[in-house]
């Protein structure tokens, strides 16, 4: 199914919150906003019953656009002389948006049947409903192997502007590659041009839009079983061994947490190789191939840019805390725990930060 244009689409989401408040019959009107350019931050304004609702609509649910809604409904409820309920519709609402709307207690609903609406005489909440708008492929993205060294390297000082010539230095890329994904980030409202580079608009945004689409399953991943009396004294195992043969490597997600904030203990170690490991490295380690009960995992990655920034700690080598943060959104164990105690202590807020609230 397509997405509808924007006037269709504000129309079925009046509908749906009719039928949401179950009001038979309710012909109020959907007063659309007239103002234009930078003074337009909604849609639409609607009552049903005795509420009145601003609505901000975007064409994706992604964590990017709900950020992008976030600030202008907070802007909304400024500009109008009434008291009103903000509001984000959207054809599709995903985990990690719906998450988002959660952290900044914004109702939502989308025109595949989910809501999640808290009004003073109503809580509303349907979730479940599969997306009525799967397109076939994957649409071009940002994010992707290479772009994510774009969003790597702003993200790694998010307050300071940097010039579109550098990103491609840094990164290895040429300039009209970084010219593309810096312009599918400025869409989105990720990041802005200015006159000494480009600077991230909110970095809790961006990193969570790059976790959104990031699957950490897309690397080569060897899982298997090294013998060891604990997660710590695993990766200094594994550290030990690769330093000895010279093979180049950095610990991520759960060793990688614990060496940089000695918080959560683990069992399970992660580490890149910059090369598919032949068989006398892993006789050289030890490993054992397994996928159940696995203790370790060997990963050659799809691109080179997770070694970007990366530090010795303790004496072994660990990807950057932002590589570290994204790669334990898909592993097991206490990794959620991690993630939020890394985010909080190594990067820029407490993973719950949203610069601009709704309430």
């Amino acid at each position: 199914m397509q997405i509808p244009r924007e006037p269709a689409a504000i129309k079925q989401a009046a509908q749906r919150l009719t039928e949401i408040f179950a009001v038979p019959g309710y012909t109020g009107q959907v007063h659309f906003d007239v103002s234009t350019g930078k003074n337009h931050t909604w849609d639409a304004v609607f009552t049903v019953r005795d509420q009145s609702f601003v609505l901000a609509w975007k064409r994706s649910g992604s964590v990017a656009q709900v950020g992008m809604a976030i600030h202008q409904l907070a802007m909304a409820q400024d500009r109008l002389p009434y008291k009103v309920i903000p509001m984000l519709a959207v054809p599709y609402m995903g985990k990690a948006a719906q998450e988002r709307c959660a952290q900044a207690n914004l109702a939502w609903l989308d025109l595949s049947g989910n809501a999640r609406i808290i009004t003073p005489s109503i809580f509303y909440q349907n979730l479940g409903n599969p997306s009525l708008f799967r397109r076939p492929g994957r649409p071009e993205s940002a994010f992707g192997p290479k772009g994510s060294r774009i969003a790597r390297q702003l993200l790694m000082e998010p307050g300071t502007p940097v010039r579109q010539r550098t990103i491609a230095s840094n990164t290895g890329l040429d300039e009209g590659h970084v010219s593309r994904v810096v312009g599918k980030l400025r869409e989105t409202g990720l990041v802005e041009r200015r006159t000494d580079g480009i600077l991230v608009k909110d970095a809790n945004t961006l990193l969570d839009a790059w976790c959104e689409e990031y699957r950490f399953e897309r690397h080569h991943i060897w899982r298997g079983h090294i013998a060891a009396r604990s997660g710590d004294a695993l990766i200094h195992t594994i550290a030990e061994t690769l330093s000895k043969i010279d093979v180049a490597y950095a610990a991520t997600a759960l060793p990688a947490a614990w060496l940089w904030t000695r918080f959560a203990g683990f069992r399970l170690a992660t580490v890149y190789l910059v090369e598919f490991p032949s068989v006398g490295l892993l006789r050289s380690l030890g490993f054992r191939e397994e996928s159940r009960g696995a203790n370790t995992w060997l990963v050659v990655p799809n691109d080179e840019g997770v070694f970007d920034g990366a530090e010795r700690v303790d004496g072994i080598r660990c990807v950057h805390p932002l590589q570290t943060y994204i790669d334990l959104q898909d592993h097991p164990e206490r990794s959620p725990e991690a993630a939020a105690e890394l985010r909080s202590r190594l990067l820029f807020g407490a993973s719950h930060a949203i610069q601009a609230s709704i309430g």
